[in-house]
């Protein structure tokens, strides 16, 4: 009798096993099931959202059974039940595993928006309001300055401090990521202290005898600089002819100086009338730097405004690729322009 009873027990023990194990590999099975998804989706979790929030919301069919072991798998790995609120973009054909593993993970998917050297305040304003994943936080262009320069107490603080009260150069361009409904403004401020950084670096390390005076100063010529090339290999010298030009008391004599104080009257052809036009900006009617920066600069060209290459050269002229002619005297250079500009 006690053997039979052995045996009898020994045999529910090893059913419940089975019994454990099948029920195992169908949780592990469950686990695996790959959302039939044929391009990547979107869960966006508000605060106060569930594991059963997530369910609910993949592209999937689900059955009572799947229902009953969705309950099940949670309440044997509750660590999937503990669901972060954000914004999370998941692969085709994720697991459910996966995708518990990431939205439990609190990592959001990153998005990224490239503001670009070159370009000025008003066209990245017009890039950041166009973001529809950003949380439209800008005030009127014309307020940035105040919004990002100054304190509490209307007091400008830091290195973009001018009278025009402008904003102007006083951003580094550059790729930022941010998170799903990250503020727009806070983006141009990520940028206002990304310049901060870079321009206390560079005017650390700028040669001794330059003829710019203060770092707002390399702002101003790195925008000029920026605007004048995007050959890479010529910003050194671009830099070069103009510091040369300062240190002369030559006017600079840049074109996108006198297209920048046009403003958004400019039509795409600079003409006499306007080289001859006054404005703060015209470099072909002042002496010296205009008053503030005419566009967004990056990394490269304030390093280049700081550490100018040593040259003669004092005019240059477009070819016509994208690169210059450059020239040390007015003879050659009044040869470039007839070889490269009146011959087109």
């Amino acid at each position: 009798m006690l053997k039979k009873s052995l045996i009898g027990l020994a045999l529910f023990v090893v059913g419940c096993c089975i019994a454990v194990y099948i029920g195992f590999m169908q949780l592990q099975s469950f686990a695996n099931t790959h959302i039939d998804n044929t391009a990547p989706f979107v869960i966006h979790l508000k605060k106060g959202d569930s594991a059963r929030t997530v369910w609910q919301q993949l592209p999937m069919n689900a059955s009572q059974t799947d229902d009953f072991m969705f309950k099940l798998w949670l309440r044997i790995y509750p660590q999937y039940s503990q669901v972060k609120s954000g914004y999370y973009e998941l692969p085709e054909k994720p697991s459910i595993k996966d995708v518990f593993t990431i939205v439990t993970s609190g990592l959001e998917t990153q998005f990224s928006i490239a503001l670009v050297e070159g370009l000025t305040i008003r066209q990245w304003f017009e890039v950041l309001k166009s973001e529809d994943r950003l949380k439209q936080d800008l005030p009127a262009v014309d307020d940035l300055y105040d919004a990002i320069v100054q304190d509490e107490g209307g007091q400008a603080l830091g290195f973009c401090n001018n009278e025009l009260r402008t904003l102007e150069g006083c951003l580094l361009a550059d790729t930022y990521f941010y998170a799903y409904k990250d503020s727009a403004l806070s983006i141009l401020r990520r940028a206002y202290v990304a310049m901060d950084n870079a321009l206390e670096n560079a005017w650390s390390q700028r040669y001794s005898d330059i003829p710019i005076k203060t770092p707002y100063q390399a702002l101003i010529l790195a925008s000029i600089i920026e605007k004048e090339t995007a050959v890479a290999s010529e910003r050194g010298v671009i830099a070069g002819v103009f510091s040369n030009r300062l240190e002369l008391k030559m006017r600079l004599q840049t074109d996108p100086t006198v297209i920048y104080g046009i403003g958004p009257d400019f039509d795409g052809n600079i003409t006499r009338k306007h080289l001859r036009e006054f404005t703060p900006y015209n470099t072909y009617r002042i002496n010296g730097l205009p008053p503030s920066p005419i566009a967004m600069a990056g990394m490269p060209s304030l390093m280049a405004a700081v550490q100018p290459e040593i040259t003669d050269y004092l005019y240059f002229v477009a070819k016509g690729d994208g690169s210059h002619q450059f020239s040390a005297t007015l003879q050659a250079h009044n040869a470039a322009v007839a070889k490269y500009q009146l011959n087109r």
